[in-house]
């Protein structure tokens, strides 16, 4: 017997592994960059509608439109803002909170926490892993409202089997190293931590990399020792398990 379709068509959020370590130094001091990303594989699309009422008002209030098959989309409110974000090359709205960054020490101590970031939503690239009811042409291509503050209402999402990404140090994508002692750490990357957006499963929103970092002459290095898929954890082989908390708020 075929099973039943599901009433919501609900987006899963997958946490990619952070990926493209890069050291660069900032006018703070150095930063780790990376590159972060994330996929839906869900029964449905992300889809983020904001508005607000005038322009006096910077930020939009976001809500989660969730399809259902024969009967009018569910509105869920409180996705949270989508943010007119400035850059040097570039300026659109981000959906925020999205991502949130954590650098710990092997054992769990946090060392580094980034802000809550933003990402410009949209379908950035394929996934491999896209399932059989995945749109063979993305439909979320906009660009944001680049170059448009005085905008009152957009749209952004991820369509089911398409991902979107941001490039290492690319707004937001890095935490500091200042100051920090040589040793193992856990670079945890979480989307959705605050389970503010429906999904179908949220176990899969945390993915990680465990890097050691050394310090020659004041300058640091960073070396990547293992890659933990869909794991806020991220042990080598034979040691007990590096803990990094539960979902950052």
């Amino acid at each position: 017997m075929a099973a039943a379709a599901p009433a919501r068509l609900l987006p899963d959020l997958v946490q990619e592994a952070p990926s493209g370590l890069v050291v660069r130094e900032s006018p703070d001091g150095p930063l780790l960059g990376f590159a972060s990303a994330v996929t839906n594989l869900g029964d449905g699309p992300l889809i983020v509608d904001a508005s607000r009422p005038t322009l006096d008002r910077p930020t939009m209030l976001a809500e989660q439109v969730v399809p259902r098959p024969g009967r009018a989309p569910l509105r869920h409110a409180g996705a949270g803002e989508l943010r007119y974000v400035e850059s040097p090359d570039h300026s659109h709205r981000h959906l925020s909170p999205f991502e949130r960054y954590e650098l710990r020490r092997v054992g769990g101590r946090r060392a580094v926490r980034s802000g809550k970031q933003g990402f410009c939503l949209g379908d950035r690239y394929p996934s491999p892993l896209a399932p059989r009811h995945a749109p063979l042409r993305p439909s979320f291509v906009t660009n944001c409202g680049r170059s448009s503050p005085a905008k009152l209402r957009l749209r952004e999402g991820i369509s089911v089997g398409y991902g979107d990404d941001y490039a290492a140090i690319l707004e937001g994508q890095s935490v500091p190293l200042a100051g920090l002692p040589p040793g193992r750490y856990v670079l945890v990357h979480w989307v959705n931590g605050d389970r503010r957006l429906l999904e179908t499963d949220y176990s899969n929103n945390a993915a990680s990399v465990l890097v050691r970092l050394a310090w020659r002459g004041g300058r640091p290095r960073v070396t990547k020792l293992k890659v933990c898929v869909g794991s806020a954890v991220c042990p080598l082989p034979g040691r007990s398990r590096v803990a990094a908390g539960g979902p950052p708020g």
